[in-house]
């Protein structure tokens, strides 16, 4: 089982930015408790982050033929891509996605509690900090 999990703009500045929201740990930090986390399950794990729009796209395109399931934290563009959204469509009957966010977008800024992808992923996760991504692994063995 091969599991990518695919973060957005500014995630690279976890455990920099804003702390009370999104904690201490770096996104390195996270990320290397996540392989652990999925491979002690029994999932190959990839990780990915960037800050620019198109090269996710690229990603989510090429995970029809590279990963099993794929957890998204889109950062920013989760609430306004409409270019990602269509991206994970385009893919979501060979690649399932689950939403994830650390923090629990429903309850900060107004903006933030729209999400454009929700719709084409499996589900939603969010208001757990690191442990979102381990839910979205959970759910995507789950029904893998």
């Amino acid at each position: 089982m091969k599991i990518l999990v695919l973060n957005g703009p500014n995630l690279n500045m976890t455990g920099i930015r804003k702390k009370d929201v999104y904690g201490a740990e770096t996104l390195d930090d996270i990320n290397a408790e996540l392989r652990a986390y999925g491979e002690s399950r029994g999932a190959d794990m990839y990780f990915y982050q960037s800050n620019h729009e198109g090269d996710i796209i690229d990603v989510i395109h090429k995970s029809m033929n590279k990963y099993d399931g794929v957890v998204i934290n889109a950062g920013a563009y989760t609430h306004y891509s409409y270019a990602i959204r269509d991206a994970i469509e385009c893919v979501k009957e060979y690649t399932p996605f689950v939403e994830v966010h650390m923090s629990d977008i429903h309850s900060r800024e107004d903006f933030r509690k729209k999400s454009v992808i929700t719709d084409v992923c499996i589900k939603q996760i969010s208001g757990f900090g690191k442990d979102s991504y381990k839910m979205g692994i959970d759910l995507l063995l789950e029904i893998l």
